[in-house]
């Protein structure tokens, strides 16, 4: 199964460099790697390829408005852009919005289709090493006049909230290589000296990029 190349051409010249106006933490690295993802699952879960990839091209461009609410613009965003009719019957982009909607990790219902819970998973790069560098870089985005004490109480409630053994994050498709990377963070969350020594670390790397 391989992407239609002229909605891959498509995505690449008119989708993907809206992007870089989002900051590291959803950049251009981030839809590239949930692109990645998501298409190795729809290759394990029989999905169709060309709209797992167009989800996963748009899943964060309602980053262009409110965070809180991106994954509601990024739904209007896709059904509304005309273009892709090209590929797609009104039907599968009916189900493409509703995945783009559904992908956000904190939403508190499962997502509608197959579609959304491919997304939703793939948007989840939850190698520890990412997990915790993307915190990082979007607390200094967000609050960059803050102190290290204070950027690390924000990182570590962030990662008790979200991906703890308590947090809401959840895992849709069973078996999925997020299952392994899940219990790696977790255990580094757990062990509060080692989150500080991984936080610390970070924090110095990406300060001094950004001077």
């Amino acid at each position: 199964m391989e992407v239609n190349l002229d909605l891959m051409s498509f995505v690449e010249t008119s989708i993907l460099p809206r992007y870089t106006a989002f900051g590291r933490s959803h950049g251009l690295s981030h839809v590239q790697r949930v692109i990645a993802n998501s298409l190795e699952l729809a290759r394990r879960t029989g999905a169709d390829i060309n709209m797992v990839y167009a989800i996963a091209a748009y899943h964060d461009l309602g980053m262009s408005g409110p965070r809180a609410i991106h994954h509601i613009t990024g739904g209007k965003i896709l059904a509304a852009d005309a273009r892709l009719k090209k590929w797609f019957s009104p039907e599968q982009i009916t189900i493409m919005r509703e995945a783009v909607e559904d992908h956000r990790a904190s939403a508190s219902h499962e997502p509608r289709s197959i579609y959304g819970k491919i997304v939703a998973e793939a948007d989840r790069d939850l190698d520890p090493e990412v997990v915790f560098r993307r915190a990082v870089e979007f607390g200094l985005e967000r609050d960059p006049d803050k102190d290290r004490e204070w950027q690390w109480q924000r990182f570590d409630r962030h990662m008790e909230e979200k991906y703890s053994a308590r947090g809401y994050i959840r895992l849709w498709i069973p078996n999925s290589p997020n299952e392994e990377k899940l219990k790696r963070v977790r255990d580094i969350i757990a062990d509060k000296p080692r989150l500080r020594e991984v936080f610390n670390r970070l924090f110095d790397e990406e300060s001094s990029s950004k001077r």
